[in-house]
């Protein structure tokens, strides 16, 4: 997730803000210290405008 995020030039905050979410739960997704829901991949996704099923992949 991060390598896209920063592919888009977008920061944890913007992020988070297009997604509804706080900040920290950004970071804490790339740090893989939560997983996050279906819906959730859904967002980042819809946010990142990739496939979910990229968020999935490991890289």
């Amino acid at each position: 997730m991060k390598r896209l995020r920063l592919e888009r030039c977008f920061s944890q905050e913007a992020l988070a803000d297009a997604c509804g979410i706080d900040r920290t739960y950004v970071s804490a997704l790339e740090h893989s210290r939560y997983s996050a829901s279906i819906d959730m991949v859904e967002r980042l996704a819809r946010a990142l405008d990739v496939d979910p099923v990229e968020l999935l992949l490991r890289r």
